[in-house]
């Protein structure tokens, strides 16, 4: 009798100890693990950038990577942050205007993917076209270095002014070789220029800041930029960080079929897609 019940303790055990294996064994099972969710922060402004961010957000959720947008105030915030790791990456700038900031600033942001042209355009609320500007009127640009530059290559395109020989990285109002008109720059910040339509002549600004007037290029601006230039709006990253998997698969996800459709369906010859 007391072999019996020894025998059948030792049975106890041994089943036990396998019922605990294979409880570890189903536990340890890839399929068994969940995902463990990463969080992704990327810095933006205004649409279609935001909406951009948005449509991809369920996407990236699909991989475990929960996207979350901080909408900044202006456009010197966006770069802070992501210089200073408060966020992984942003989306409003195009490289010209990303450079510019690492030279001031000694850092390291690096261009991932360009996603749309903003087609720049001049506008001017009393004027159909730049012919009918007259003798000395005020044009707004905006007054950082890369988009000073950018307003004076549109214009020089179409010989509204004649520019010297690019010395430097940048064209400055130095570099205004002749000027029939005899144009009057008016620099201000990249976020005012909306409100300079109503007193200046002309404004040259991106679609984004446009629209809030109602003013698209296509029926609206004076002069166009078209793509053949480097200013399409691009997700930026750090040096640090561009090849993290989140940062890549947010790319990948920026450059879909569906996102092209949605800039061509809703922005058309606002923002063209450069992918």
């Amino acid at each position: 009798m007391k072999k019996l019940l020894v025998l059948i303790a030792m049975l106890l055990l041994i089943l036990a100890g396998c019922g605990k294996e294979d409880k570890v064994a189903k536990n340890e099972n890839p399929q068994n693990k969940k995902t463990e969710e990463v969080t992704l922060k990327v810095a933006s402004l205004i649409p279609p950038m935001t909406e951009i961010l948005e449509l991809v957000k369920p996407k990236l959720a699909e991989e475990g990577i929960n996207l979350e947008m901080v909408v900044l105030g202006d456009n010197v915030q966006p770069n802070s942050a992501l210089a200073a790791k408060e966020v992984d990456a942003n989306f409003f700038q195009h490289v010209p205007y990303m450079e510019q900031f690492n030279a001031n600033n000694n850092a390291e942001l690096v261009p991932i993917v360009p996603i749309y042209f903003a087609n720049y355009g001049v506008y001017a609320k009393e004027y159909d076209s730049m012919d009918e500007l007259p003798e000395g009127a005020v044009v707004a640009i905006a007054n950082d270095i890369s988009n000073i530059d950018r307003s004076l290559t549109l214009l020089a395109q179409h010989d509204v002014i004649m520019l010297k020989e690019k010395t430097d990285t940048y064209y400055t109002l130095a570099d205004i070789k002749d000027n029939p008109k005899n144009l009057k720059f008016e620099e201000v910040d990249l976020l005012m220029l909306a409100r300079m339509y109503d007193d200046a002549d002309a404004v040259v600004m991106t679609p984004a800041y446009a629209a809030p007037l109602g003013l698209t290029p296509k029926s609206d601006a004076l002069l166009t930029e078209g793509t053949e230039n480097d200013f399409a709006i691009t997700l930026i990253a750090r040096e640090d960080n561009k090849d993290w998997e989140p940062i890549q698969k947010l790319a990948e996800a920026m450059t879909s079929p569906e996102v092209r459709k949605f800039l061509e369906e809703n922005y058309e010859e606002t923002a063209i897609p450069a992918f």
